[in-house]
């Protein structure tokens, strides 16, 4: 999409300067708005036309049935799907007696703008209808980052050369009609009417409906309460039923003349509480947005991003487009964690219905890091959702007959909704990540209190999951068998070397904080046999090397399997063209997963064995998955290949902002955003923490002359700041200290006295590789 005319390139906005109808569903992801709670798409206020209608709350689903051809034990037998909830974004407008839809009349101006400082997206529109009458109308719409279940819309309409009859209906809609479904898997499923009304009720200018779903059983109720200001005489009358809620404003309006309705929203859901409770909730907060105002909720919000924004902004000098889509990417991840408090963050956010609304490993492995250095409050909550599920994870890993907690591949609420095992269940370094990401958030804040607050308890029952996983052979190694690794095109293997290293830093991680908390520790059976038992396992982790080839090996005799054909088999992505059973053969890699353990545990390779790595899954890797480019920028960065680091940054940060994997209309790839800012700090700004203290290495492309970004580190804010020659380490607040190596020196930085070191020259040790035929990473500049 940033590739179009009608989308300008701005560093604090998305820019649409021209309506575009074969765009309006990725437009609609786009300009999604969201504050982790509450989640709305970035559909024209009227409703129609529309790409994808949806409004989402987070965690909200309906259950289906898993349907096979052959069951078996252990499948998974019920499916979670996400609702569209009841709509409350539509504003129809009519001029006379017309409706105002763009497909008709003269649409004379459209523009609309995602602005990442404010949180809002303005619209503005000049229309002539069918008749003549030529109006303007803007809309502002914001959903609050401070009161969590509140969303809010001012909708102003002003007559032009002549006076009009303007009406106006604000409304809630439930069971809105959606289209079709496709063969594609990563689509939702459709659900038909899910939601059941319980109750509706109406007053002068609002209305609240109630439901719940028909087999989940989760109720939900929305409210909406309109406020009208406009010249002369103003009829305002409100009626409902039970999927539906209009508010219906009639003036007249002279030339010049402008109507202007604040429409305020609020939305609350749950498994527990009464339809009485919950309708108080939504009127409650109705009052506490009525009592704030419109322009009270427009200051909230600003203010809550300028705290944001100081804290996490990245700064590139040189490439306009990626400048944007960082600064795009941290709001939209911000946007998907900020107020989820204790639910999961999906992999679209709440911006669409892709993959069924599920969480997948990608959020602790990609979108936590982020949240973890910059806002770290919403990565704790997110680990705290997984530790509030260990009761399904156990039943889970029971019903396989292993011990501990098997967390799921894909859920809403906690249980595996997978119907596809080899790339599901088999896919066990989920445990290991949502470890992984347990481990970060203590030793980047210093802090424990997650750590007692449910951490404790999911890193000993993933390390029990390990062990009943792995064994030892007779000589001693510890291998883990029948497991599939991030690349879900090599399945069921033995010995995937990212599992591998994942579940070794696992059972190291959960004995040493068993170690701290022994009491704690005692309490969930935990004795220094079993302790030792972990460490001994991540010791003797099985590791697997060609000696031939002199690479690592990223599963078990993977080196030695048939090479893929791709001249003849070159149709992307491959898993919507070839039978899986040939790709799971062959040397053939969706996305990155050696790679990824290059980047994970820097330290079990030297760097020849990185270069010689990246050398050789980078010829057989085809990236049909957008969390591939992310980490193979990172990586080919630390091994000196600096352009090609630039283009895959550049495709990682462009996968939804240029529809790179033509499915942006079905919600954003919240991983791929989360991994832009992970290609600038960890790749170009060269940070690792995976030994327990910060460390640089930056180095900048040709194309770039400055990065500067701000992580959070214990009680302090680091800023780092990289130019072409050197790089500038400065401690934020005010008496904190940091101790960080650069290159290799260690440094210790008080408040008020920054280091600067010079950049280390980087010499790659190989030639920059080749890709798969059609599969070279896009080029910078090019348009598609």
């Amino acid at each position: 999409m940033i590739a179009q005319d009608a989308f300008p390139v701005e560093p604090w906005h998305v820019r649409e300067t021209r309506l575009d109808l074969q765009l309006l569903g990725s437009a609609e992801s786009v300009f999604a708005l969201s504050n982790g709670h509450i989640g709305f798409r970035g559909n024209l206020d009227e409703g129609e036309p529309h790409g994808l209608p949806g409004t989402y709350l987070n965690s909200f689903y309906e259950e289906r049935p898993l349907p096979y051809a052959e069951a078996g034990y252990g499948y998974p037998e019920v499916g979670q799907t996400v609702v569209n909830v009841t709509d409350g974004k539509i504003v129809r407008l009519f001029v006379d007696d017309e409706p105002f839809d763009v497909r008709y009349g003269e649409l004379v101006a459209h523009e609309r703008v995602l602005d990442l400082r404010a949180g809002t997206l303005v619209r503005t529109a000049e229309w002539v209808s069918p008749a003549g009458k030529r109006v303007r109308v803007r809309s502002t719409r914001l959903v609050s980052f401070v009161q969590r279940a509140c969303a809010a819309i001012e909708y102003v309409v002003q007559a032009v050369d002549e006076g009009v009859r303007v009406t106006l209906q604000s409304e809630l809609v439930a069971n809105e009609a959606l289209p079709g479904t496709s063969g594609d898997p990563r689509v939702a499923a459709v659900l038909k009417a899910p939601l059941v009304s319980v109750e509706h009720d109406s007053g002068r200018a609002g209305a609240t409906l109630v439901h719940r779903t028909r087999v989940s059983g989760l109720q939900m109720a929305a409210g909406m309460e309109n406020h009208v200001e406009a010249p002369g005489r103003v009829d305002v009358e409100t009626h409902d039923a039970q999927d539906w809620a209009r508010t219906t404003v009639v003036c007249v309006l002279g030339p010049g003349e402008e109507v202007r309705l604040t429409k305020f929203l609020a939305y609350g859901w749950s498994a527990l509480r009464s339809q009485p409770a919950l309708r108080d909730q939504v009127a409650g907060a109705l009052s506490g947005a009525r009592f704030t105002g419109f322009d009270g909720m427009l200051a909230e919000q600003r203010e809550y991003l300028e705290e944001f924004w100081d804290a996490a902004d990245v700064q590139v000098e040189g490439d306009a487009e990626v400048q944007q889509a960082v600064r795009f990417a941290l709001f939209h991840v911000l946007q998907a964690g900020a107020r989820a408090e204790q639910r999961g963050i999906p992999a679209k956010g709440l911006t669409g219905p892709g993959y069924d609304g599920h969480t997948f490993w990608d959020t602790e492995a990609y979108v936590l890091p982020v949240l973890t250095y910059t806002a770290p409050r919403a990565a704790a909550d997110a680990l705290r959702w997984r530790a509030r599920t260990i009761d399904a994870a156990r039943q889970r890993a029971a019903e396989l007959g292993l011990a501990g907690a098997a967390f799921p591949w894909r859920t809403i609420r906690g249980r595996e909704s997978s119907g596809y095992w080899p790339a599901g269940t088999a896919a066990f370094h989920v445990n290991a990540d949502i470890a992984a990401a347990v481990e970060r958030y203590r030793v980047a804040t210093g802090s424990d209190a997650l750590e007692t607050d449910g951490g404790l308890l999911v890193l000993v029952e993933t390390a029990r999951l390990w062990m009943s996983l792995g064994h030892h052979d007779d000589e001693g190694r510890w291998h883990v068998a029948g497991v599939t690794g991030p690349d879900e095109y090599t399945a069921v293997v033995v010995d995937n070397l990212f599992t591998n290293l994942a579940a070794a830093q696992n059972l190291r991680a959960a004995a040493g904080a068993c170690s701290r908390h022994p009491d704690l520790a005692r309490s969930l059976g935990v004795d220094l046999e079993e302790r030792a038992a972990w460490r001994d396992a991540a010791d003797a982790v099985a590791v697997p090397y060609d000696e031939k080839l002199r690479v690592h090996q990223q599963c078990e005799g993977f080196t030695r399997r048939p090479e893929w054909d791709f001249e003849a088999h070159g149709e992307y992505p491959l898993l919507l063209h070839a039978p899986y059973f040939d790709l799971y053969r062959r040397q053939v890699v969706k996305q990155a997963d050696l790679q990824m353990a290059l980047f994970w545990f820097p330290d079990a390779f030297t760097a020849e064995d990185k270069a010689r790595a990246v050398d050789y899954y980078e010829r057989r890797t085809v990236r049909d998955s957008s969390l591939s480019a992310a980490v193979q920028a990172i990586t080919a960065a630390e091994v000196g290949h600096l352009e090609l680091a630039h283009d895959y940054l550049y495709e990682a940060a462009g996968v939804d902002l240029r529809d790179l994997h033509h499915n942006t209309g079905d919600g954003l790839h919240m991983a791929s955003l989360a991994g832009t800012w992970l290609a600038l700090v960890h790749g170009l700004g060269g940070m690792r923490d995976n030994d327990g203290l910060l460390r640089f290495d930056p180095h900048l492309p040709e194309g770039l002359s400055r990065l500067r970004f701000t992580v959070h580190w214990r009680e302090a804010k680091l800023c780092v700041d990289v130019t072409r020659d050197d790089v500038t380490y400065t401690v934020r607040d005010h008496g904190a200290e940091v101790v960080l190596r650069h290159a290799g020196e260690e440094i210790t930085l008080r408040s008020g006295s920054p280091a600067t070191r010079p950049l280390t020259p980087v010499s790659p040790l190989l030639p920059p590789p080749q890709q798969p035929p059609g599969r070279a990473p896009v080029q910078r500049g090019e348009r598609r």
